[in-house]
């Protein structure tokens, strides 16, 4: 059997990285990581449950609530009730779009020139390559491991 441990090491670094990167670019426009991530998930235009975003991004629902309180106290963030169902969507207000807008603009020009250097120079087939590594590792998690 080969050991992909050094191949391995530099996947995670690499996404450490990627994740660093987010960071300091929250950083940079005055909002924390957390934060930052909502606002993006949110500029979308749509509305998403908090359940939703926990479950994408696995954030802790503790973090989630307490960045959905700060943004609603701001005036970014609206909670809305759905029919049927206790859970609350979160979607932004207007004025929350536009503070969105500007936190997010400089990110996601960032992140679209990055992509189309690597569309030219790959593929972005590494993105489906990485997601079925992702669920072959959670299969052999889940599946796998005995306590």
């Amino acid at each position: 059997m080969n050991d992909y441990r050094e191949e391995v090491y530099r996947l995670m670094l690499t996404i450490n990285r990627c994740t660093g990167v987010y960071y300091e670019i929250a950083k940079k426009m005055g909002v924390k990581e957390n934060t930052l991530l909502l606002l993006d998930i949110l500029s979308d235009k749509r509305q998403h449950s908090q359940k939703q975003i926990c479950d994408d991004w696995h954030m802790p629902k503790t973090t989630l609530n307490t960045i959905i309180k700060e943004c609603v106290s701001s005036g970014h963030v609206v909670l809305l009730t759905q029919r049927k169902s206790k859970e609350k969507l979160i979607a932004l207000t207007d004025s929350g779009q536009i503070f969105a807008d500007e936190i997010t603009q400089k990110m996601k020009e960032a992140v679209q020139r990055s992509m189309e250097k690597i569309k030219k120079e790959y593929s972005t087939d590494f993105i489906l390559v990485f997601e079925k590594y992702v669920e072959y590792l959670e299969n052999e998690y889940t599946n796998g491991w005995e306590r």
